[in-house]
């Protein structure tokens, strides 16, 4: 059994130190990048996504990526857009309390999953603004690049 209270604990710890003082188009790209160089650094194959309100900076499906990724990507970007937290906390709070997240009436399936993978791109003082998806690993691999690649980011980006 995971200790889910610990995993949660952390996983908002994420969310609260990985957050932006600004974000362009070109931290879009860098993070889309980043993310594709980690990937082929440990020769995994993922679909990224970078949206912000509601417009895509950053797409990419690398060699070998299965298509229906990119529905997982939205499936999974629903979710951090109705509860406002990353897909994977979601999920792991859901199994927490017993809850069978896929069987929820007002959530269909087909339109959310609370898969790791979706981390909220978050400004300071300001809020969510978007997302960065990963797709093609499992759930907690996904989730782990997607933060790998934003610490990486912040840490050279000005504060």
């Amino acid at each position: 059994m995971e200790n889910y209270a610990e995993l949660l604990a952390t996983l908002t710890q994420q969310e609260q130190d990985l957050q932006f003082t600004a974000f362009s188009s070109d931290t879009a790209l860098a993070l889309g990048l980043k993310l594709v160089e980690l990937a082929r650094a440990r020769e995994k194959t993922i679909t990224v996504n970078i949206t912000i309100n509601g417009k895509v900076l950053f797409h990419h499906a690398m060699q070998g990526a299965a298509a229906e990724q990119a529905d997982w990507i939205r499936r999974k970007n629903n979710v951090v857009a109705r509860f406002g937290r990353c897909s994977f906390y979601v999920g792991i709070d859901h199994k927490q309390r017993g809850v069978a997240f896929e069987q929820i009436p007002y959530l269909p399936p087909q339109d959310y999953a609370a898969n790791g993978g979706a981390f909220p791109i978050t400004l300071r003082g300001t809020g969510i603004i978007g997302t960065v998806c990963v797709s093609g690993l499992r759930q907690a691999e996904d989730h782990a690049l997607a933060v790998e690649a934003l610490r990486a980011l912040l840490a050279t980006a000005p504060q």
